[in-house]
């Protein structure tokens, strides 16, 4: 089955209040011209799920400048300077997750396991509302899985199967999240034909993966550059 289509067919499979999963740290393994694609629709009310909200007017920084963005559940909002305005108004709601919380979170939820304790947070103002519990003496807090309508990430290759190889740290919250949504849209690099991945090199398999776009994006130094 070839799952590769045009980046513009994306648009059809979101709607408005979906939750979205997006890989990425920073800008590296973030998904960019599906992001972009996002903006050319009328969708709103969206919760996304990502470590940050975009870097220097790039990624999520677009969508949420936009409008689109109602909550968003992660780790390091910083870097969005007018996301913090915006929550600190109100008018943005944020979930805010340790790194490893949020990992596994998305991990629990693509394998199945509704929630688990840890001990990361207890104590802080993270842990505010939470179900403790003591196991061994010690205090542990529940957290909830995570899981999306539709997850949008980012690889440095793919077959027309979908399976998926990363390139090192742009790997980061990828593979995690390609198992924990209703659909997945994986954008890479480069599309190579059945048979060209050396199996040892798959990440993700094919069975995770719905659809695959070619990426508008190459990376020139240290920045991404959208081709023209």
């Amino acid at each position: 089955m070839n799952k590769v289509i045009e980046s513009s067919e994306i648009r059809k499979y979101f709607k408005s209040g979906d939750q979205i999963l997006t890989g990425g740290f920073g800008i590296s393994g973030t998904p960019l011209t599906i992001i972009d694609e996002l903006l050319e629709t009328d969708i709103n009310d969206l919760t996304i799920v990502s470590n940050n909200l975009g870097d220097n007017g790039q990624g999520l920084h677009k969508l949420f400048m936009q409008g689109k963005i109602k909550k968003a559940i992660g780790s390091f909002f910083t870097l969005n300077r007018e996301a913090v305005i915006a929550w600190s108004k109100g008018e943005l709601e944020i979930e805010l997750l340790p790194q490893g919380t949020l990992a596994e979170a998305i991990r629990s939820g693509g394998a199945g396991i509704g929630g688990f304790y840890t001990k990361t947070a207890v104590g802080t103002e993270l842990a505010i509302g939470k179900e403790e519990k003591i196991i061994d003496g010690e205090t542990y807090i529940f957290e909830k899985a995570i899981k999306g309508d539709v997850a949008i990430i980012k690889a440095a290759k793919s077959d027309r199967l979908g399976n998926l190889v990363y390139h090192t740290t742009a790997r980061n919250f990828n593979p995690v999240m390609a198992t924990a949504a209703k659909i997945v849209i994986a954008e890479v690099d480069e599309i190579l034909e059945v048979g060209e991945l050396n199996p040892e090199h798959i990440v993700t398999p094919h069975a995770y993966v719905d659809y695959v776009i070619q990426s508008k994006y190459s990376k020139v130094g240290s920045e991404y550059v959208e081709s023209r």
